[in-house]
């Protein structure tokens, strides 16, 4: 199974938005939970969102609570990150990832399949 992380990031001002899509192949990907993290500069890869196989259960880390939306779509093999309101703090990397695990697992370590990074920068 393999992710791509379709272009979505890029520069935004603080209070703006962006979304993020991040398509699966493979026969199975819809059985798969799928979560989004980032990694900022010289920062750990941190948990940012998932969400379960049939897009009914959510998790958020608490410092996108309320800013971000993650959703799915199974019939296109595709999760999208809706990120608004952004912060210069939110600022990295993002990377999807495939896993069977649930929407609240936090550590990276329990995703298998990993898509390539996209920047996300948000200016002040």
């Amino acid at each position: 199974q393999v992710q791509r992380v379709e272009p979505g990031g890029g520069l935004v001002q603080a209070g703006g938005s962006l979304r993020l899509s991040c398509v699966a192949s493979g026969r199975t990907a819809s059985s798969y939970a799928m979560g989004w993290f980032r990694q900022a500069p010289g920062k750990e890869r941190e948990f940012v969102s998932a969400i379960n196989w049939s897009g009914g259960s959510t998790h958020y880390a608490e410092s996108v609570k309320g800013r971000f939306t993650i959703s799915r779509d199974n019939a296109k093999n595709t999760v999208y990150l809706q990120m608004n309101n952004l912060k210069p703090e939110d600022t990295a990397v993002y990377y999807c990832a495939a896993g069977l695990v649930l929407p609240t697992a936090i550590s990276p370590n329990g995703y298998d399949y990993w898509g390539q990074g996209t920047q996300v920068t948000v200016s002040s």
